[in-house]
């Protein structure tokens, strides 16, 4: 098994209090886009925390199936404890309950440690790949020569977006046939929500029958976020069993049928995942099987699923003999959007030698193009997209670009080039939201009233926090980039015509590009041209990718000039500022409720994945710098060890100490950051870092 360096030692003296295990979170996923997740001291603090969120076909999309387990343990001689909690000692000081003595990550993997009198326990969390299944292990690993444990079972099932002051859908039922036990909520079929079985490997199974609810559990995060923040979790009572030194007990919870469920037994199912993770890190490159690069590439694999929810997306891969796959954008309330998909797909996949795995991911995004777009977003429980994007399906050539370098796959070049001639003719015609060429420039326009097309795509109601509508500076960069990939691939495959077009327009939109984007007093490039309001002077990160992409829109002699403003003005140890200093919306923290929040969330907040464009342009100034790309990416090591555990971030205030906030973690930021590791990587392989 590889080990982890995400280490956490625990003493219940530790002058830090709490907070860290608190505000320190796991996260295992399933490989559906189901998962369990929670905090180091296994206190919930969001609506997401549980220990097993299944991913549904829809329309019931992600479910919170088993909320969590409340651990007793008693010792002979009478001294008792609990696994996990926070609880109050004789002077009123809080402190881990059950003596947390470590928690880690065994590559990838959480693992717990607690000393109860002299007792060691352990317990570790691990969902079968691909199966709505989870299995917590415990071992008594010294000090004792047997341990009673009573665990309690906490329940309220509904789907994870839920706020969770949902109502309890009481009454549950418990059902137990042998040694299977079954929980289903009031007025529910197999057509409504799952069962929620149970069961225990190691031990005999003995439920101690006490039916109740918990009345006011509070989630801390909830309310720092403006959402309800007090519910309640029913309990049909607890499993009890004796725990044994040198064995091992395993209770699984399942939505899976029960011969799914308990085809696999803990110690095979932990054997074959364990294999399977030392495979991804035997796939990539010497270079990123170090400690950093190991657990980014774990930390890739969580957003890489088969869309359970979507039935007719793998009926009709199987069919073909492949399956359907695509990326959750982040945990815990993303599904699979198809920027971040497009943006990621490179690091998520071909840095990680998954190859296979990005050609499936194309070609079934392809097949959802609408009108010259593919969709924004998959909304969680639904089979269709939305289309509200201007920038994903841009995205998408250069992805496809990336992979087809990697693969030489011409064979997927050849069934999507239909299709992306098709893109380019809509988007020259004009197509939905306004998004079109202007014939008086040949550059690429968006904006509709109401919508959000680009990547900054906060909103609150009907408030656009930033439209940008007009002609934004990364869009046209990345038209350009379109057409030129476009022309390459069209000329290649003898299609003559094509291929010319596409290169008169990518000339004249880069010659216009150059004309109207540069912006002589600042020394940088406008954020829009032609918006609302006349050009837009804001220094914003986005004119990085005129610079950063495989064909770059803006004139070599002015790269260093937009490096440098985005250097001194945007650039953090965690990624860039959405926003410089100084500018009149800068927000230097997000928080506060989802209005207050939305108002900053593009408006200064740093947001990691800008790291590996800015990365891409510094080479491209300072070719070779493998050392400069390393001083760069050193704040997100460290950055492993808070927040979501092993994993990045989606944002982070705009200014020291740079907290992190959203999503704790997000496809995009893991994929980027790996990304930039592996260039400076091949840098330095080339002898020249």
């Amino acid at each position: 098994m590889i080990e982890s360096p995400r280490l956490m030692e625990w003493s219940a003296d530790s002058n830090e209090g709490v907070d860290p295990l608190l505000s320190r979170e796991w996260l295992v996923t399933n490989g559906l886009g189901g998962y369990a997740s929670g905090t180091v001291a296994g206190v919930p603090t969001r609506r997401y925390h549980g220990l097993l969120v299944a991913a549904l076909p829809a329309p019931l999309g992600r479910v919170m199936m088993l909320n969590r387990l409340a651990e007793r343990i008693l010792l002979p001689g009478g001294v008792a404890g609990r696994l996990g909690g926070l609880e109050r000692d004789g002077s009123l000081k809080v402190h881990a309950a059950g003596s947390l003595v470590e928690f880690r990550l065994e590559a990838g993997l959480p693992v717990w440690r607690y000393r109860v009198g002299q007792a060691l326990i352990e317990k570790r969390v691990l969902l079968p790949h691909r199966q709505n299944t989870v299995h917590v292990t415990y071992r008594l690993l010294e000090g004792a020569d047997v341990a009673r444990v009573e665990a309690r079972i906490g329940l309220n099932i509904r789907p994870h977006d839920d706020p969770v002051s949902t109502p309890l859908k009481l009454p549950y039922t418990l059902s137990m046939t042998g040694d299977r036990f079954g929980v289903r909520a009031h007025g529910d079929s197999d057509t409504d929500s799952p069962m929620l079985r149970l069961h225990l490997w190691g031990a005999r199974p003995y439920m101690a029958l006490s039916p109740g609810v918990t009345r006011g559990v509070y989630f801390r995060i909830e309310a720092g976020r403006g959402y309800s923040d007090t519910g309640d979790f029913w309990t049909p009572g607890a499993f009890r069993f004796d725990l044994r030194a040198g064995r091992e007990v395993t209770l699984g919870a399942s939505a899976e049928p029960w011969d799914h469920f308990l085809a696999l037994e803990p110690e095979a199912a932990r054997s074959a995942e364990a294999f399977r993770r030392e495979s991804l890190i035997e796939a990539v490159s010497p270079g990123l099987r170090t400690a950093f690069g190991a657990e980014l590439v774990l930390a890739a694999d969580q957003f890489l699923i088969t869309p359970a929810g979507r039935v007719a997306d793998e009926a009709r891969k199987q069919a073909e003999g492949g399956e359907a796959l695509t990326v959750i954008a982040g945990y815990h309330w993303f599904t699979d959007w198809g920027r971040d998909t497009m943006i990621a797909l490179e690091g998520l996949t071909l840095t990680t030698g998954r190859a296979r795995e990005a050609g499936a991911i194309l070609r079934t995004f392809s097949r959802y193009v609408r009108d010259g777009l593919i969709p924004n977003y998959f909304p969680d429980g639904q089979n269709e997209g939305l289309y509200h994007t201007a920038d994903a399906t841009l995205w998408f050539f250069h992805a496809l670009g990336r992979y087809v370098e990697a693969t030489g796959d011409r064979t997927t070049l050849r069934l999507i080039l239909p299709t992306l001639i098709d893109i380019v003719d809509h988007h020259r015609r004009g197509t939905r939201f306004g998004i079109g060429v202007d014939p008086a420039d040949g550059l690429l326009r968006q904006g509709a009233e109401g919508y959000q097309l680009t990547w900054m795509d906060a909103k609150v109601d009907d408030w656009v926090v930033t439209p940008r509508r007009g002609k934004a500076v990364e869009i046209n960069a990345l038209w350009h980039n379109a057409l030129r990939l476009l022309e390459g691939w069209a000329r290649a495959e003898g299609r003559a015509r094509e291929a010319d077009e596409a290169a008169r327009s990518a000339e004249r939109a880069r010659d216009s590009f150059n004309k109207r984007f540069w912006n002589e007093a600042a020394g940088c490039l406008f954020d829009v041209v032609d918006g609302e309001h006349g050009d837009d002077p804001a220094i914003r990160p986005n004119q990085i990718l005129a610079v950063a992409l495989d064909h770059p829109a803006l004139d070599p002699s002015r790269w260093g000039a937009v490096l440098e403003t985005v250097r001194s003005k945007l650039l953090t140890p965690l990624g860039l500022r959405s926003l410089a200093p100084g500018e009149p919306d800068y927000k230097p923290r997000y928080y506060g409720d989802l209005r207050s929040r939305d108002a900053a969330y593009h408006q200064g907040t740093v947001w990691a994945w800008l790291i590996g464009p800015y990365i891409d342009a510094w080479l491209k100034v300072h070719p070779g710098d493998a050392e400069g790309v390393r001083d760069i990416l050193a704040g997100f090591e460290a950055h492993l060890g808070e927040a979501g555990m092993g994993t990045i971030s989606e944002i982070f205030d705009a200014e020291a100490p740079f907290q992190p906030r959203g999503c704790v973690a997000q496809a995009w930021s893991v994929a980027e950051v790996l990304r930039g590791l592996a260039r400076a990587e091949a840098e330095t392989s080339r002898g020249v870092g």
